[in-house]
């Protein structure tokens, strides 16, 4: 953003620079660049001189106070991302510290971290008014595993609910929703902490927690998960929070989903029409979308349960494959957000900005003054040696070439006549 602002006041501030030499230039010369034959005064010259530059001063003046308010309100914002961009890298150093270190502490640090960012998150939605995005699956995972950690941690089947549900959809929808690690947004941070950490804390306490039966009963009796338990368990839970939903959004709350007043996932797959969830939703009849999505949710969890039933909760290598899986996922996922939305973002601003001041300068050049050249607007100027390479070729001169012909100057010539039969000074050595 400062980038941004600065090429465009340097850039305003060379124009200026430039223009005001042209002027001069013409000035001095008493005219020879005028496009047609009529003929002006020097007084005329030197006030049409002045108008031109006081106009083009004003003219610079009240837009680099514009851009110098822009800068001043965008402070706030620029702050809040370097706070998120700061709490968003910590996050994950105070992670690997506390997971090498002190694994006991890692469930204290997801319980601290949340306690901070779900309240944020339940403000920000509920003021933009996407507070029904609260209901969905994954804030119900989350509130079962502070359940499990700080109420019953003696409970056995709630332990391998959350355990197969915190590995299975709330980890997998990081691919699905395409989620990244975008330090410098709050909001992408949170979604990043609420599908990454169930996983990395259910992984720390099954395998890297020491003793963590006694912290944790329920872990006594469960050296393996058996597959019938484990997805019973699992669909219970998730048949709990699905019946919910469907009563308090898509019954209660139905007119206002269709009015477009709330937005829900589904709405949110139905706009997102680029997506292969979002194109099978718009095949479907509209009064069954609600259902098939549904259905669809249900297939999609019990599908991401079978990797962690039978792969995860056995192995210690294929628990930490899987997370570097998903954490590769997420930042593959900022790293495409940074370079190519920041970039093309970058690009189409910038060349706005070329355009505005190339039609700015055809705008102003021709038609302020008849005494200014078609060839006198150069929009050639780069906005920053940094942002475009400098060429080696040389500027356009000011001056006429050598050898081409002059326009007649009317003044010069009669006092040239007048001049004429002077006789020329000797130098002496």
């Amino acid at each position: 953003m400062e980038t941004y602002f600065d090429s465009r006041l340097d850039l305003m501030s060379r124009r200026l620079a430039k223009r005001r030499e042209n002027l001069q230039f013409r000035r001095a010369f008493g005219g020879v660049l005028r496009r047609g034959p009529s003929s002006m005064s020097t007084e005329a010259l030197s006030e049409q001189f002045e108008r031109e530059v006081a106009r083009l001063q004003l003219k610079v003046k009240s837009r680099m106070t514009s851009l110098a308010q822009a800068w001043r309100s965008s402070r706030v914002v620029r702050t809040r991302e370097k706070v998120s961009f700061l709490f968003g890298v910590m996050s994950i150093l105070l992670s690997a510290l506390l997971f090498g270190l002190a694994p006991k502490w890692v469930h204290v640090a997801y319980t601290v971290q949340a306690a901070y960012l779900l309240p944020m998150r339940i403000y920000s939605f509920k003021k933009r008014r996407w507070h029904y995005f609260l209901f969905d699956l994954c804030y119900y995972v989350n509130i079962m595993n502070f359940i499990f950690i700080w109420l019953l941690p003696s409970s056995q089947a709630l332990f391998i609910a959350c355990y197969c549900l915190s590995h299975g959809s709330v980890a997998s929808a990081i691919v699905t929703w395409r989620l990244g690690m975008v330090f410098h947004d709050a909001e992408k941070v949170t979604s990043m902490f609420i599908h990454i950490y169930p996983p990395f804390v259910f992984s720390t306490i099954r395998h890297f927690y020491p003793n963590a039966s006694e912290r944790f009963p329920a872990l006594r009796d469960l050296p393996h998960l058996k597959p019938y338990d484990a997805l019973m368990y699992s669909t219970v839970m998730y048949l709990v929070w699905q019946v919910c939903y469907w009563k308090f959004v898509w019954v209660n709350r139905r007119t206002k989903i269709q009015s477009g007043e709330r937005t829900t996932s589904l709405t949110f797959f139905l706009n997102n029409k680029r997506g292969w969830v979002g194109k099978l939703l718009v095949a479907t009849p509209p009064e069954r979308r609600a259902v098939y999505y549904m259905l669809g949710q249900f297939v999609y969890s019990i599908v991401t349960e079978i990797i962690p039933v039978f792969a995860l909760y056995d192995s210690i290598y294929w628990s930490a494959t899987y997370l570097l899986v998903c954490f590769s996922v997420s930042v593959w996922n900022g790293a495409g957000f940074y370079i190519e939305v920041f970039g093309r973002k970058f690009e189409r601003e910038l060349e706005a900005l070329r355009k505005e001041l190339a039609e700015a300068n055809q705008r102003s050049s021709p038609q302020a003054s008849p005494a200014l050249t078609a060839d006198d607007t150069d929009t050639s100027t780069p906005v920053s040696p940094i942002l475009e390479p400098t060429t080696d070729s040389p500027s356009p001169p000011m001056l006429p070439t050598l050898g081409a012909p002059m326009p007649p100057v009317p003044i010069l010539e009669n006092t040239f006549n007048t001049k004429a039969t002077m006789q020329p000074i000797e130098v002496r050595s």
